[in-house]
């Protein structure tokens, strides 16, 4: 019962595009407006983007998704997202009203000569970065007014390694209120024992009994983390 309980928050639990994007957040505006989130599919002009658009505006889009982007809420009318750069995590925060719509046709092509992960005609309100060099452990980062609504924001990323049996990846657990970020390596996780880049770490959530860490990854399975963050104690589901 405990692991079916862990695997429904897991479900739950935003990760990145496209492949959960069933999970991303439902979304209000402040006018009471709702938005929805559609995904493309595999193939086409737009395959494998998923948009963001009013309910009654299905033609047209209002943000635009390149992979590996996860979005968050953050208080009732404003939408965060978090998506891997080279060398660090970055984090933006946009008003769902001051979103301009644009035509599906704007952005045909556009990712595929484009580094950048999400289209939108209209800039983030304000936006950040959580460096894949912090040292390990509590860390004071400068973060924006704007990311002070959320409590607790969980961040994965890769992590740099010098041998087979270094952490490969980081799971960062951000206090935007306080300004600080702890930097959890992932010692289970290395290249000894997974197949980096074919194996990886998707989205990580806390469960509210146990307070353990608890997440998810691709071809890998869904796991529990000890008291520390760091080391791998129980498997939910294995694949």
């Amino acid at each position: 019962m405990a692991s079916d309980k862990r695997l429904s928050l897991l479900q739950k639990t935003p990760g990145p595009s496209p492949w959960y994007w069933k999970a991303f957040p439902e979304l209000r505006g402040h006018s009471g407006q709702k938005f929805a989130w559609t995904y493309h599919g595999n193939e086409g002009e737009l395959a494998y983007l998923v948009t963001l658009g009013l309910e009654q505006e299905p033609s047209t889009a209002r943000l635009a998704l390149n992979t590996f982007c996860t979005p968050f809420p953050i208080g009732p009318d404003r939408l965060g997202i978090w998506c891997p750069e080279p060398g660090a995590l970055r984090v933006l925060c946009f008003d769902l009203d001051q979103l301009a719509g644009f035509s599906f046709a704007e952005i045909v092509g556009w990712f595929k000569q484009s580094n950048d992960k999400i289209y939108s005609t209209t800039p983030p309100l304000a936006e950040f970065e959580v460096s894949a060099r912090l040292a390990d452990g509590t860390q004071k980062i400068e973060v924006p007014e704007e990311f002070r609504g959320v409590d607790e924001l969980l961040l994965v990323g890769p992590r740099p390694t010098r041998t087979r049996d270094d952490a490969a990846a980081n799971v960062y657990v951000l206090y935007p209120q306080a300004g600080l970020v702890d930097v959890l390596p992932q010692r289970w996780f290395t290249a000894n024992e997974f197949e980096v880049g074919r194996q990886w770490i998707s989205r990580v959530t806390r469960d509210p009994q146990s307070h353990r860490l608890i997440g998810e990854g691709v071809r890998i399975g869904s796991f529990e983390l000890d008291t520390g963050g760091s080391q791998l104690t129980d498997w939910i589901e294995t694949l």
